[in-house]
């Protein structure tokens, strides 16, 4: 990382031409672990990928809602816990042109009514918040958690938003882009009376591979309600 960044910085002061550059790797001092927190903050330390904070009210439809005001931007992480009955945090990364284009992204989102927090500077957050957002489930309906596999593709959590539309409440909803081919969802539904669609029948017919986490140890330990 350090080679890395060496390298970058002295191509953007001198702007050599016709050259090749190479940064050398060596050492003990990284593994796999690392690497994945390099890769994480690397976007953000190039201004091409932002951190949001973004204010919804708790309503039926607005993480969809969210989704269409981020449209043409890819989404790189997603994090929501029902929390409360006015309004949610949502947890947002964003990939951007750089900080004009993150400026504006937020301006957009205000404009749409939705209050918003750049968070990209803000190392809290990269480090930890990011990681921590949650908390137990305050509703006394029944939760179920499913974890879904879907390919990994520009607009996928808009769609399997507009599936799930007003069939169930969603409670969590988390997901991160690794760059691989398959992205992995995490979501919490709760059943709406009104509208009683039984939720083993959606998963088969989406047809996508699901876990159903509900029983899972660190689940109940860490989101599921108490007593």
């Amino acid at each position: 990382a350090l080679a890395l960044a060496g390298l970058l910085r002295y191509t953007r002061e001198r702007r050599p031409k016709n050259r090749i550059f190479i940064a050398i790797n060596s050492g003990a001092n990284v593994n796999f672990d690392r690497l994945r927190y390099i890769s994480e903050r690397y976007g953000v330390g190039l201004s091409t990928e932002c951190l949001l904070a973004v204010t919804i009210p708790e309503r039926p439809n607005s993480l969809e809602s969210l989704c269409e005001a981020l449209a043409g931007h890819d989404i790189t992480e997603f994090n929501y816990r029902y929390s409360g009955a006015e309004e949610a945090h949502v947890f947002v990364g964003a990939q951007v042109d750089g900080p004009a284009a993150r400026t504006s992204l937020a301006k957009t989102l205000r404009s749409s009514g939705l209050p918003t927090v750049d968070i990209s500077g803000n190392e809290l957050a990269k480090m930890h918040i990011c990681h921590m957002v949650g908390g137990r489930e305050l509703s006394p309906q029944e939760e179920r958690l499913l974890r879904f596999e879907f390919p990994e593709r520009p607009g996928i959590l808009k769609e399997f938003l507009a599936v799930m539309r007003g069939r169930w409440n969603i409670s969590v909803f988390h997901y991160r882009q690794h760059g691989g081919t398959h992205a992995n969802i995490l979501v919490g539904l709760q059943h709406i009376e009104s509208q009683p669609h039984d939720i083993d029948t959606f998963i088969r017919e989406l047809g996508y591979p699901c876990i159903d986490e509900t029983t899972n140890p660190a689940y109940r330990l860490f989101l599921a309600k108490t007593g």
